[in-house]
């Protein structure tokens, strides 16, 4: 990137875009960096738990997986341009009831990207298959991690201004560190989600699975649901994360899993100079 005189305040970040939404980001003059403070793709649905009649054991509901991030990740822009972007939704949750509540396949969330800088894809659904009423016990999987793709030119030095005119070197200051990662210049894919397995013993309680965390780690899934007494549903996940397993309750059965967290990005322009 060649370096300009500067002089140009950064903008104010745009406002949030609508989860499973398609726009245009058009960079408006006198701007050629883009600063996205965080992005991530939507997370996977779980399923939910299943209860048999003489299976020998009772089956937790496995995880959403959870969507690729970027936190902090300043990209080189074309003033002028405008790129085509979305935002990914959360996948739903597999809560089917036909045959027993049997089988549950969540739902993929779907992709956040910007064409030519970034593809966040989405973590997978979770899956609950293969059981019978009297056995045998259903097999389970987590969501897949989402993948990260990144085909623009990252921008790591250099200085801009601020919206209050300050001159800020390109770093870990924080004018670029209030993403979820806490960290200039983070990215990478989601995390796959996982299973608590099946239950020994009929009737016997077991909780639901907690949903892959987003962002490296930094924002959690949803909560796999409790098996203590009539037990709770497993909640939905934010923010990229996958959703949490339903659970076998211990007075109520197979109980329902969440849906994955929606998708997002936060963005704003710059000027950078000095490069």
């Amino acid at each position: 990137m060649s370096s300009t005189s500067g002089g140009k305040e950064a903008s104010p970040f745009e406002p949030l875009p609508s989860p499973g939404s398609s726009f245009n980001i058009c960079i408006p003059t006198g701007f050629n960096a883009l600063h996205i403070q965080y992005a991530v793709g939507g997370g996977g649905g779980a399923t939910g738990g299943i209860d048999y009649d003489k299976a020998g054991g009772e089956s937790s509901g496995p995880a959403g997986g959870s969507g690729a991030y970027l936190s902090d990740v300043i990209f080189s822009v074309i003033e002028g341009n405008c790129y085509a972007s979305s935002t990914g939704n959360g996948g739903a949750a597999g809560n089917q009831t036909a045959n027993f509540k049997h089988p549950r396949i969540g739902s993929s969330g779907t992709l956040t990207k910007v064409t030519g800088l970034f593809q966040l894809n989405p973590g997978g659904g979770a899956s609950l298959t293969g059981g019978g009423v009297k056995g045998p016990l259903a097999s389970g999987s987590g969501g897949s991690a989402g993948s990260i793709s990144i085909t623009g030119t990252r921008i790591t030095s250099g200085s801009f201004f601020n919206s209050s005119n300050d001159l800020i070197t390109i770093g870990n200051v924080s004018e670029l560190n209030q993403g979820p990662r806490g960290t200039f210049n983070q990215s990478g894919n989601g995390a796959a989600g996982g299973w608590n397995g099946n239950s020994t013993g009929d009737n016997n309680p077991i909780a639901g699975t907690n949903g892959a965390t987003s962002y490296g780690g930094s924002v959690a899934g949803g909560a796999g649901g409790s098996s203590a007494g009539a037990g709770t549903n497993g909640s939905n996940g934010t923010r990229g994360s996958g959703g949490g397993g339903g659970p076998h309750a211990q007075t109520r059965g197979g109980l329902n899993g969440g849906s994955g967290g929606v998708g997002e990005m936060k963005y704003r322009f710059l000027n950078v100079f000095g490069t």
